[in-house]
């Protein structure tokens, strides 16, 4: 009874222990309670009266077993080699741990199990080219963070939607590895990822000659006051690239000088203030200052592209919404009466159902109404649009519903339908040049000559609102366009297929023959002076492989002398080695060449065979110069 309570009270103290002792310790107590040659991997032969066994916790019993000899031995066997080891009296078992990790036939065991298991592949999508690659799949961990993260970031969700229930659920089903994610861990995750993608910005900033910048300001719905600053280039690989370098809080009140600080802490901060060509804004009056201010410093640092001619570039789809905006002024109340009467449908959806209907009887197109936004006129061209082809439904809706009273005269639906034919060139215009993965320079000019061309016809319309339209908007665009716009005319004459022939058949309809040879002559010259800053660009970095090249043999020369052990003369460029060196790199000629190229550009018309091809979808004619190849 005696012994009795003392195995009790050994037994509480070992459970009190039990957390400070380590695996081995704990396993030379448990073997301490176990009579030796006793099973112990379960109730082994012990009677219901019997103190029940422990099972063991070491991991070697995985993989070795005790025996018992014939003389009473116990001994300790390895289930793969077979090799018998004494067992120890105090139950340690770090000689057994030693040899599993020699045994050579428990690892040759263990890769044929690893052999015959089944591996998970998992794909990988190419770029562009659609190759899949397949790899065997490994749960990281590391890289599920890094997605969630960017997934976060594209599609602005909160960061407590990492912490879902269901959310959660779905991603053990996906993959049985995956682990929780926190928002605290999500939120450090999204600023490591903005680091990492802006210093990857940064490299290939580096790799940009020059960056064109566009910016512009409104207010959400929480009335705070945003700027998006882009920056538009052409990466090494000649590819066009655009990337939001900033989109910050501006306080009122904005003006220019608020708005020329914040543009310049953004070039800082990209490194990006010694290659901006120009900027393109709206027509806001703060802007003028804001670009004022900025010329001016760069003027200091003397980093404008042709003394600023191409600075300052007014946003032309914000100058055509300006010029259509005064033209749609002139229709009266028609476009109040066909807003107002889309507002009474919308507001109801027993009315779109009746309207519906009528639609349905009259055979007419299941197309929708659309309510248009007051401040984008192109959203007003597509509401009359639309309105003018549900005319018919309008009366026969106001029969059944007294409450209408929204249907233009048979006068009115006439004035709609000559506005929509007018402006339908005006939207087809803006589609165009609001695109933003491919350049847009060099297509507006014949553009805006068939603008001005357009406003000169309806002029002369013998409708009276046509021709009050054509009047405002002319006025507006003789505001905005009455003088010559140099980024547009340098756009065009590099393109081949127009060349200088489109200028001087262009500039006398949007300039007047009086003041067109002049515009053309300043197109001219600019041209060139642009030409010669390339030039001197060129000769500058040519300069700069030269003293490399110094430098190197230079280093040569040192490297050599030591080996020989005798002093020598720096190495130097002799005349004969300098002309080589420049008929390799080809400056002279590269140089007289672009030369000739340039003069035919201003010099020669329109000279080329066509040839049809199909350009973002839409057919166009390539133009080939005479004199090539």
């Amino acid at each position: 009874m005696e012994q009795n309570n003392e195995d009790v009270e050994q037994l509480n103290y070992n459970e009190e222990r039990a957390d400070e002792m380590s695996e081995e310790e704990i396993e030379i107590i448990e073997d301490d309670g176990n009579e030796g040659g006793q099973q112990v991997d379960g109730d082994g032969g012990a009677g219901p009266f019997e103190k029940k066994q422990r099972k063991k916790k070491s991991s070697i019993w995985d993989d070795m077993t005790e025996v018992v000899l014939d003389n009473g031995t116990v001994k300790v066997k390895c289930n793969h080699c077979k090799e018998l080891f004494t067992k120890s009296t105090t139950g340690a078992t770090s000689q057994h741990k030693r040899h599993l990790t020699s045994c050579l036939q428990r690892k040759m065991a263990i890769g044929e199990q690893s052999k015959q298991k089944q591996q998970v592949l998992s794909f990988t999508e190419g770029g562009s080219d659609g190759i899949t690659f397949i790899t065997n799949f490994s749960y990281d961990h590391a890289k599920v963070r890094e997605l969630a993260s960017h997934m976060i970031l594209a599609h602005e969700y909160p960061f407590s939607m990492m912490e879902h229930v269901v959310f959660n659920k779905f991603m053990k089903a996906v993959s049985p590895f995956y682990k929780k994610i926190n928002r605290q861990t999500v939120k450090e995750d999204c600023m490591s990822t903005y680091t990492i993608e802006k210093r990857k910005l940064k490299s290939l900033l580096k790799g940009a000659g020059r960056i064109s910048i566009t910016t512009n300001l409104w207010k959400s719905g929480q009335k705070i006051q945003y700027m998006v600053v882009t920056g538009h280039f052409i990466d090494s690989d000649w590819v066009l690239q655009k990337r939001v370098l900033n989109f910050c809080n501006v306080p009122p009140p904005h003006t220019g000088v608020i708005i020329a600080d914040a543009l310049s802490k953004c070039f800082i901060d990209w490194g990006i203030e010694n290659k901006v060509a120009s900027i393109t804004v709206d027509n806001a009056s703060y802007n003028d200052v804001c670009i004022r201010r900025l010329r001016e410093d760069f003027s200091l640092r003397k980093r404008l592209s042709i003394g600023g001619k191409i600075f300052h570039v007014r946003c032309c789809a914000h100058i055509l919404n300006l010029l259509v905006q005064d033209g749609l002024g002139q229709l009266g109340g028609v476009i109040d009466v066909v807003r107002e009467g889309i507002k009474y449908l919308n507001n109801s959806e027993s009315r779109l159902l009746e309207f519906a209907k009528i639609k349905k009887q009259l055979q007419l197109p299941s197309r929708k109404l659309i309510l248009d936004c007051p401040t984008r006129w192109n959203s007003t061209y597509l509401m009359l649009a639309s309105g003018l082809e549900f005319k018919d439904v309008f009366p026969r809706y106001a029969d059944i519903d007294p409450g209408f009273h929204y249907v233009p005269t048979d006068f009115e639906w006439m004035k709609v339908e000559e506005v929509c034919k007018f402006l339908g060139i005006f939207h087809e215009i803006t589609d165009m040049i609001s695109g933003s993965e491919y350049p847009t320079a060099n297509i507006f000019l014949v553009e805006l000559y068939r603008i001005k061309e357009l406003l000169n016809e309806k002029a002369l319309d013998p409708f009276e609102h046509i021709r009050a339209m054509a009047g405002s908007m002319s006025a507006k665009f003789d505001k905005y366009w009455g003088e010559s716009n140099v980024l547009l005319s340098l756009g065009t004459i590099l393109d081949p297929r127009y060349k200088m022939f489109l200028i001087n058949h262009a500039f006398p309809v949007i300039y007047g023959e009086n003041a067109a040879p002049r515009f053309m002559a300043e197109i001219r010259d600019i041209l060139y002076e642009l030409y010669n800053e390339y030039v001197d660009c060129h000769v500058v970095s040519h300069s700069e492989q030269q003293r490399q090249v110094v430098k190197r043999r230079q280093n040569e020369g040192s490297t050599s002398s030591s080996k020989k052990q005798k002093m020598t003369a720096p190495a130097v460029l002799t005349g004969k080695e300098k002309f080589h060196m420049h008929g390799k790199s080809g400056c002279f000629g590269l140089v007289e060449r672009r030369k000739i190229e340039i003069s035919h550009l201003v010099e020669d018309g329109c000279r080329y065979t066509l040839r049809s091809c199909y350009h973002c979808g839409v057919r166009i004619y390539l133009q080939r110069w005479r004199e090539s190849n």
